[in-house]
């Protein structure tokens, strides 16, 4: 019977509202003055003028009401926006039959009490917002009533770490889907002016030091962090108490992920990712810049397949180029980003200025590789490139410490046919990526890339133009990178290899670097290194206990964390200052400039990348490694240093 009611009241429209309403609005003015004479009834002499204002009233009413839109709302959602509408059109109404009253009653053709229209006009505000706010509250009891089932049904409770504005939302989200399978029962925050208050009917019990004891009290199945903006170490202690208490934990993404994305508060639920325990804080770029250097050119990506290439496709593709030329050596992974650029496609408007252009990029895939300068060379008659982004490159240090010829090669050489088309065909903006492994290198991979470099810088003084180079450190879930590979080692059951128990390195998420790569792009005039703000180094080992305690197992009990030994070419630990290198802040904060980079090239630069190519095509991984010494200020072999690197480890301990 209640439900059928309640059913009954949740159908009702606005059409219903008005019909509801017209009938109350004839019943207040009599109840008005009834409550203002305290008695039943109407006087003989009050007759005739209650029905003149019920129908001044009536009339006033609905001028104010059907204008403004108050028949338009859907009330079952109602918010606070909705009552402030109520509230503010309601106090117009009093104020117009105060108006109209008070001039009727000058004009001597009504005598009814002064206070009637105010009277009146409150009881006009209780029928219309207890109407509307009555579904609401039905809405509510219905979710609440659903909650209480779950309860009943032993579905899994909810406990949300964070009652801000996230947290409350997403306990809103979770109250109203009675299908997810989720029931929020309590909250958890660090903020003491929230404690022992309820937030949606839902207990603020305390801070996160409380955590294992709800847990047991409640028996709570899953913890979700809904605190967006938090930073890593406070995800990571979080975590770090839900896993003792046995409990599993779930996050929402960062802030600007959450408002990048489509989904909801409830969809965006996701387990608690690596990418969580390393938070940093948002990175904002001038996009309206980076977008003018962008629109309506024809844009070269080399490694476009790559972990890198391909988030610079996605970001360069929503900024509106006429063309973007796919380079990539691996044809299965240019086939792969070319498909989900095209999955992105179809109109895409125009900006304020109608300057934009109607339709998607034209997309290029061209299968190359940048050792054949003949292929290169078609490739910039065919689609005359404005602007480089260079991120093709071998990476992995033991593999091209094993295998030098391949790192000059690819590294130096396609680099040097690549800048060497860019100024002979007019290229006005050329970006390459690099890395911090350059910085007083220990592997031919980095010395090799530090080469990269030199080229590029010689050739921004030789053209004076905007070719510019990005420097970074390692990037969380780049192929090969330790994430992937610790990942596949938990799914083996272990162990989990770790080189050495000292080992840090700096990291980064991809999108975060691809953000800084473009905004690096139009902030320096040419000829300059910019290097990322990489933020404080991790500790290797750290990652492996944070990835094995993600996955849901304890270290050396399920999973063992094995120690390798260094790796030919490793270091302990990687640097960011090369000596005699002059670092500057930029107007973005987390970039920094070598102002001197240019002059850092070596005069023998031509030369020794000659005879670097010749050593590579003879194979003599000797010759290679002596030539790179005589170019690269710092370059040691990996034994030399890695003896430095544990006497300075040994002395901070």
């Amino acid at each position: 019977m209640l439900n059928g009611l309640s059913d009954a009241f949740l159908r009702l429209r606005n059409r219903h509202f008005f019909l509801i309403d017209a009938v109350c609005f004839t019943l207040t003015p009599l109840l008005a003055l009834n409550l203002r004479l305290d008695s039943v009834g109407v006087p003989e002499h009050h007759q005739a003028g209650l029905i003149a204002i019920t129908l001044l009233f009536i009339f006033l009413k609905f001028s104010v009401y059907l204008p403004f839109g108050l028949y338009r709302s859907f009330w079952r959602y109602a918010s606070i926006d909705e009552l402030l509408k109520i509230v503010s059109l309601t106090l117009a109404v009093i104020i117009l039959q105060a108006f109209a009253f008070s001039t009727l009653q000058s004009l001597g053709l009504i005598a009814l009490p002064r206070s009637l229209p105010f009277i009146e006009g409150l009881l006009t505000l209780l029928v219309v917002g207890g109407s509307r706010f009555s579904l609401r509250a039905i809405e509510r009891f219905n979710h609440r009533w659903g909650s209480l089932s779950q309860w009943r049904t032993s579905q899994a409770h909810a406990l949300i770490i964070g009652a801000g504005d996230a947290g409350v939302a997403l306990a809103r989200e979770l109250e109203s889907n009675p299908g997810v399978s989720l029931v929020p029962v309590a909250f958890i925050d660090d903020d003491p002016k929230k404690r022992k208050l309820k937030i949606r009917g839902l207990p603020v019990l305390g801070d996160r030091t409380l955590i294992p004891e709800i847990v047991k009290t409640l028996q709570i199945q899953v913890a979700i962090i809904a605190m967006p903006s938090i930073s890593g170490p406070v995800i990571r202690d979080i975590v770090s108490i839900c896993h003792q208490a046995g409990v599993e934990t779930k996050t929402l993404p960062a802030l600007q992920d959450i408002l990048s994305s489509s989904r909801n508060l409830r969809q965006s639920l996701r387990e608690v990712q690596i990418e969580d325990l390393l938070r940093r804080e948002p990175v904002y770029i001038d996009v309206q810049r980076v977008q003018k250097l962008l629109q309506g050119k024809r844009v070269l990506i080399t490694g476009a397949g790559g972990s890198i290439g391909s988030e610079l496709c996605r970001q360069v593709y929503s900024l509106n180029p006429k063309e973007m030329i796919l380079l990539g050596h691996g044809e299965n992974s240019v086939f792969n980003i070319q498909q989900e650029l095209h999955n992105l496609g179809g109109d895409r408007g125009c900006d304020n200025n109608g300057s934009g252009y109607l339709n998607a990029p034209i997309l290029t895939p061209f299968i190359a590789d940048l050792r054949h300068p003949a292929r290169l060379r078609f490739a910039f008659e065919q689609f005359q490139p404005e602007v480089i982004f260079h991120a093709a490159a071998h990476k992995h240090v033991p593999l091209m410490e094993d295998n030098p010829p391949e790192a000059i090669t690819n590294n130096v050489l396609g680099t040097k046919a690549l800048v060497d088309l860019a100024v002979e065909f007019g290229v006005e903006n050329f970006v390459m990526i690099s890395t911090d492994k350059v910085v007083n290198p220990t592997s031919v991979m980095g010395a090799s890339k530090r080469v990269a470099e030199m080229l590029v810088l010689q050739a921004a003084r030789r053209s004076h133009r905007s070719f510019v180079i990005v420097r970074f450190g390692n990037v969380l879930g780049s192929r090969g990178s330790v994430i992937p590979t610790f990942k596949r080692q938990i799914a083996e059951g272990g162990p989990v290899t770790v080189t050495h128990p000292d080992i840090c390195r700096y990291f980064m998420t991809i999108p975060e670097a691809v953000q800084l790569v473009l905004q690096g792009s139009v902030l320096s005039p040419g000829g300059e290194v910019l290097m990322l703000n990489m933020g404080e180094p991790v500790k290797i080992v750290d990652l492996a206990n944070d990835l094995i305690c993600l996955s849901g197992y304890q270290v050396d009990k399920d999973i063992k964390i094995c120690f390798t030994g260094l790796r030919p070419g490793e270091k302990l630990y990687e640097e960011l200052l090369i000596p005699g290198e002059e670092y500057q802040p930029t107007e973005h904060e987390k970039l920094l400039v070598v102002k001197n980079a240019s002059r850092t090239v070596s005069e023998q630069l031509t030369r020794v990348v000659a005879d670097l190519g010749q050593a590579a095509f003879s194979n003599d991984s000797e010759q290679i490694r002596g030539l790179l010494k005589t170019l690269v200020d710092g370059y040691q072999t990996q034994t030399v240093r890695t003896r430095q690197y544990v006497k300075t480890a040994a002395r901070n301990k």
